[in-house]
């Protein structure tokens, strides 16, 4: 699937993105975090990545090594978007948050990616590609 743009929002649309990237691919992270919030990613080089509005009404959450960097809004607490450690040149996009994107269609394939054990799951991701 070649590159789109797709936007996106928070819940009471303060935070407002827009994204060009192919989301055929999309990745289920088991950290306890991710878990939580229920984030089905998709990264997207910053290049290719614009906050549209809500720069303002942006929180960031750390949490264990304090690298990955987790965005809410301050007003509804939906988490859009994060900086992620696996790749800080990145962002990794909450694609539930995305409009008119229907998760249930079949062209979606979701990867696993063992968060709760980050350390040898990215090694496994950068030597298996």
């Amino acid at each position: 699937m070649a590159a789109q743009m797709h936007e996106g929002s928070c819940h009471c649309g303060s935070v407002r993105v827009r994204v060009e990237a192919d989301i055929s691919q999309l990745t289920r992270c088991t950290c306890s975090m991710c878990t939580k919030k229920g984030m089905l990613g998709f990264y997207v080089p910053v290049h290719q990545f614009h906050l549209l509005q809500g720069e303002s009404e942006l929180l960031l959450y750390q949490f264990n090594a304090r690298v990955t960097k987790h965005f809410f809004c301050r007003r509804c607490g939906i988490h859009v978007f994060m900086n992620p450690r696996s790749d800080p040149s990145a962002f990794a996009v909450h694609a539930r948050c995305l409009d008119n994107l229907d998760l249930d269609a079949a062209r979606y394939e979701v990867k696993l990616f063992d968060g709760r054990n980050w350390e040898a799951a990215q090694e496994a991701r950068l030597r298996d590609g």
